[in-house]
């Protein structure tokens, strides 16, 4: 089936009423979607989405380190579209904006007065030589990113008995920047409990050049890599893995030169790349993501397009927080521009980063553009909290479920 409505009316206007499509059912589809149908009633609301399944995905760093189930992460995709919203259960191929018009893998040809894009960026594992064979055949070596390796992470790490742990950031944008040093964090706080962390040595690869982007929060992360004795390799980045001889090339970003590394355990996080269709249509800046206003998240070219989530080119963390934040501001401006009035809500680039460093401890760091600090609560954030980590573990999956994906926060 094609085409799914969910239990209801479809939309509660009429065929001449404004027809909204969202390209995407991931956090930022099924928050906008429940939005604007709780706000907008008489919109006609289309989710054009593939996958029958929706992923919570910010758990999955907890997932690979053996300190959540992954069956916890998963919803029937059909459960979460609005009531009174159609689902295309298809693939979208091509936007013509200046058509206004989306086509999907089915052949469908879907015409729209605002267009919502969101659907998430890619794993491109095929980018670095010989790590989709390594993830299929190397069980020492596993990706917190992808649903078909992340239970890999547990048995690798109960297997570790010493040797060289390698841990990996690309040199692109990603989704849930604070995720590759996480499991790092938890492997080594796993290791340390279970009196195993003698004769470990861990190592951590990365373009950019410090353990962590914002100012105010680096300090107390440059204390926990001085505490925990982490090798960094600042302005590196993985070109391939040869898992038979258990080994992986490492380019130094600065001369051009590379060398091998050997490890016996390894968490790599992919390059990731929005879908090739948004610049197909024109909708992309220079990296490939919707260009969008920054405030407004309006394109700057197509003002009925909209984008929000990770194919998003807003300049802040790519995180379910950070959705949260843009879609009240998106819901506003786009009601605004059917309605013929200029956008007024403006998003400040809230997000939020739980970066887990330990098996019950994290450092909950919230910022926004040009790195204001937008924290929540009145301590000290900086500092590794079991309190944090109870939020990340138990409250913000239920705000997620019950709230996000309701429209209701």
């Amino acid at each position: 089936m094609d085409e799914v409505r969910a239990p209801g009316l479809y939309g509660a206007g009429l065929a001449g009423d404004p027809r909204v499509l969202i390209v995407g059912g991931g956090t930022a589809g099924i928050s906008l979607a429940a939005r604007l149908r709780r706000r907008a009633p008489g919109l006609r609301l289309t989710v054009i989405e593939p996958s029958e399944v929706h992923l919570y995905q910010p758990l999955w760093t907890l997932v690979g380190g053996g300190l959540a189930d992954y069956a916890e992460t998963t919803r029937p995709m059909l459960d979460l579209i609005p009531e009174g919203v159609a689902w295309v259960r298809e693939a979208v191929t091509q936007i013509d904006p200046i058509a206004r018009r989306v086509r999907t893998s089915g052949g469908r040809e879907l015409e729209y007065e605002a267009l919502i894009v969101c659907p998430g960026v890619q794993l491109a594992i095929d980018e670095v030589e010989g790590l989709r064979d390594a993830l299929d055949e190397d069980p020492r070596v596993w990706t917190n990113y992808s649903p078909n390796y992340v239970e890999k992470g547990p048995p690798a790490i109960a297997a570790f008995r010493g040797g060289r742990a390698l841990f990996t950031f690309p040199r692109s944008p990603i989704k849930c920047g604070g995720a590759p040093q996480k499991i790092m964090w938890i492997t080594e706080d796993t290791l340390r409990a279970g009196g195993r962390r003698e004769g470990a040595e861990f190592h951590y690869f990365a373009p950019g050049q410090s353990i962590f982007g914002i100012d105010h929060y680096r300090p107390s992360f440059e204390a926990l890599v001085e505490a925990r004795d982490i090798h960094t390799h600042f302005g590196h980045c993985l070109r391939a893995v040869d898992h038979r001889r258990s080994c992986v090339v490492v380019e130094d970003l600065a001369t051009g030169e590379t060398r091998e590394e050997a490890y016996d355990l390894l968490h790599v996080s992919p390059p990731m790349r929005p879908p090739a269709f948004i610049a197909d249509a024109g909708l992309a800046d220079a990296g490939g993501f919707v260009e969008v206003d920054k405030e407004t998240l309006q394109h700057t070219r197509f003002p009925e397009v909209f984008a929000s989530g990770d194919a998003c080119s807003a300049p802040t963390g790519k995180t379910g927080a950070a959705v949260r934040k843009q879609a009240p501001v998106i819901v506003e401006n786009l009601l605004a521009q059917l309605d013929g009035r200029a956008p007024e809500a403006r998003y400040d680039g809230y997000t939020s980063c739980p970066v887990v460093v330990g098996r019950d401890r994290v450092i909950l760091a919230e910022f926004g553009y040009d790195q204001r600090i937008l924290e929540s609560f009145p301590f000290d954030q900086r500092k590794p909290r079991r309190s944090m980590y109870l939020l990340k573990r138990h409250m913000l999956p239920l705000i997620y479920w019950q709230g996000m994906m309701k429209g209701l926060m």
